[in-house]
């Protein structure tokens, strides 16, 4: 009865130490993939500076602003749905840009009606 579950374990101990291995070596690559997609995507020049350097969430996304400067990671919403959102909370924006470039000047006037709004 003990050579069978010796058996066993022989047999159950590579598939165990291989599953093992599979998951570590995913969590060890998704982990700079995770951290490099949660840097600043978007950046944003306010008309009005802030005091000091402040954090705010709009939306579910994180802002960090210092004076006139905001920048925030990337969120599922076009940039200006996201930049009138900043505005909302913090008046209006003078620029707007994702790595894409920046806002056009008709998307960045409809972004600063919801300041005014």
């Amino acid at each position: 009865m003990f050579a069978q579950r010796n058996g066993a374990f022989r047999q159950l101990l590579p598939a165990v130490l291989a599953l093992a291995g599979t998951a570590a070596s995913f969590a060890m690559t998704a982990a700079p993939v995770r951290a490099a997609a949660n840097g600043p995507f978007y950046s944003a020049t306010l008309t009005r500076p802030m005091d000091g350097a402040q954090k705010l969430v709009q939306k579910g996304l994180l802002w960090k602003c210092e004076g006139a400067e905001c920048f925030a990671a990337r969120d599922t919403s076009r940039p200006v749905i996201v930049c009138a959102r900043l505005a909302q909370k913090v008046g209006p924006v003078a620029r707007f840009a994702t790595p894409q470039g920046e806002l056009a000047a008709d998307d960045l006037a409809r972004c600063n009606e919801a300041a005014a709004g």
